[in-house]
Formats: C-alpha cells, sequence, structure tokens
C-alpha cells in the first residue's frame, strides 16, 4: 500500500516535506486558498483542494480517502484552529493509529527573560498569537487521545530558508538592527524542520511534543551584520528597540525572550541538524544565491 501524506496548508515548511516524500514515492495531496495554486499544485504532482478559515473542503471524503499520514500548518484564527473547526469531525473517522502533525511555535511558552525552555516547561504565551496556538496544540492532542490518532506537535523557532532569510531582507534594502539589551531569538532553517518531520514520520511518538530550533540562539541584529559581512557591505547602524517605531506586529516578537533548548528532537529522532547555527545556513544560502546569479550571467 502507498503511503499518501494529506496537508492542510502548503506553506514554507510543508511543501518541503510534501515534495520529498513525493519524490520518495508517496501520493500528496494537499490545500490552498486560491484556484491559480492549485492548479500549480495539480501541475507539480500534489492533488489540491481549496480550504481556507470560511471555507471547508467541498468534498472532505475524496480528499481523506486513502490517507495515512495528516501535516497541519495552517494557523490558528479567532475561531481556534480552522481544520479542527471544520473537518475535526472528519479527520476523527480515519483510521486507528494514523500519523498526525501539527506545526506550532515555539511562541507557546512565552517570555522566559532569557532562560531555556525545554518541552516540559509550563506554556505561559505572552499574547493572542500564543494563546491561540496553545488552544490549538491542546486541541489536536485531545482529537488524538480520543480518537486515537497519533498526534504530535513540532514547536517551531523562527524559520528561515531560501528566498526568506537575512541576506534576502540586506539585500532588499529593509534591514534594521534593533538591539534590546538581553534579547535573544532561537531559529531553525527549513530543512531542518523537514528533516525532523521525516524522522517523525518513520519513528512516531504518539502524543509528543518537539521544540525545532538551531543550537544557537542569538540577538537579531547579530545576525543582521553576519548576513552584511557575507555580502561585504556595511551593517545598518544599530537602533535602541525603545526608539525603533516597530509596528505592533513586529514589537510583539520582542515581547519574548527565551532559549530553546532541541535535546529531545537529537536524543528520541536522531536529528542531525544541517545547520546548527545561523551563520551555517546563512553561509549556503549565501552560496545558493552566488550559483543562482553565475547561471543568470551564463544564460545571459
Amino acid at each position: 500500500m502507498t503511503n499518501k501524506l494529506f496537508c492542510f496548508g502548503m506553506g514554507f515548511s510543508a511543501r518541503l516535506v510534501a515534495d520529498q516524500l513525493r519524490d520518495e514515492g508517496w501520493q500528496i495531496a494537499g490545500t490552498t486558498r486560491s484556484a491559480d495554486k492549485a492548479n500549480q499544485l495539480k501541475s507539480d504532482g500534489i492533488e489540491p483542494f481549496i480550504f481556507a478559515d470560511d471555507q471547508p473542503i467541498a468534498d472532505i471524503k475524496s480528499a481523506l480517502q486513502d490517507v495515512t499520514h495528516v501535516l497541519i500548518s495552517a494557523p490558528p484564527g479567532g475561531q481556534g484552529d480552522p481544520v479542527i473547526h471544520h473537518h475535526g469531525g472528519d479527520l476523527a473517522g480515519l483510521a486507528e493509529g494514523t500519523w498526525v502533525g501539527y506545526l506550532s511555535t515555539t511562541g507557546v511558552y512565552g517570555d522566559y527573560q532569557g532562560a531555556t525552555v525545554t518541552e516540559e516547561d509550563d506554556l505561559q504565551p505572552s499574547g493572542k498569537r500564543g494563546r491561540r496556538r496553545v488552544a490549538a496544540e491542546k486541541a489536536w492532542f485531545d482529537l488524538g487521545h480520543r480518537h486515537g490518532l497519533c498526534v504530535q506537535s513540532f514547536r517551531l523557532a523562527g524559520i528561515y530558508g531560501p528566498g526568506r532569510n537575512a541576506i534576502e531582507t540586506v539585500r532588499s534594502g529593509r534591514a534594521r538592527r534593533i538591539v534590546k539589551p538581553g534579547q535573544v531569538f532561537s531559529r531553525i532553517h527549513v530543512q531542518d524542520i523537514a528533516q525532523t518531520v521525516l524522522a517523525s514520520i518513520k519513528q512516531p511518538n504518539c502524543g509528543a511534543a518537539y521544540n525545532v530550533c538551531d543550537d544557537d540562539a542569538a540577538p537579531p541584529q547579530d545576525v543582521i551584520a553576519h548576513a552584511c559581512g557575507l555580502l561585504g557591505i556595511d551593517p545598518p547602524p544599530e537602533q535602541d528597540f525603545a526608539d525603533a517605531k516597530l509596528s505592533p506586529m513586529a514589537a510583539s516578537f520582542y515581547e519574548d525572550n527565551k532559549r530553546v533548548d532541541n535535546a529531545r528532537i537529537k536524543q528520541e529522532l536522531g536529528v542531525k541538524l544541517r545547520y546548527p547555527d545561523y551563520r551555517a545556513g546563512l553561509m549556503a544560502l549565501y552560496d545558493e544565491i552566488l550559483a543562482k546569479l553565475a547561471a543568470k550571467e551564463e544564460i545571459v
């Protein structure tokens, strides 16, 4: 029997997982919000379904037919988790033991004033988005417990990867070096997210939560400075957080200050990070950018 993955949301992280499993011979289906994106998924060998917070899947029976694994990356909204809201009952009918992965966030921990957090620490989210994530995690674990689904949560740190990283921010002219004394953020390369999820699929631990981050929580201004160094340009001047006039959304990320421990993914899943810190990740991305520029010059 061929394994089949269904993704609620084909975002940056879920799409990489889906592509790798498709290349291994899995059947892949998933959701998107628009017909144009659905056509793109279909051309990429992924069976598409339209889904949004206010638009359940029209033919959910067909969508979930023969599904052996489910990955959820759709974020919770004002009505809670949209997948459970619209299709929790449908998912409850999947075979007992079906693997279900939920892409959550380290924002569930809230502010630990720079201290290290593990999966055993209390969830004390600072803002509305974090509280929604905690509620969504609980809803998924409850669904799994009630209906025999093998639910795991992946608490993702700040995600970066191709097209979405500090180098691109610098190149676009949008980079700022905001300094809040003592502030650090944990990060994770999208490829390391994918390998963690794939490792869980191969050796599931029902009911587990996993911190998915690299080994080096670091101040955000240091990451921008390193990206500038790779590009051979002067970094932008440092700005004090109190005077930076950030948008409410941008400022909200500075409410939490913690170092996230990733020992569990290494010990339980055998994950060996490809990019254990932002320096390794940015160097690989810089090399990719150079290769693309060289290829473009050859074509021209």
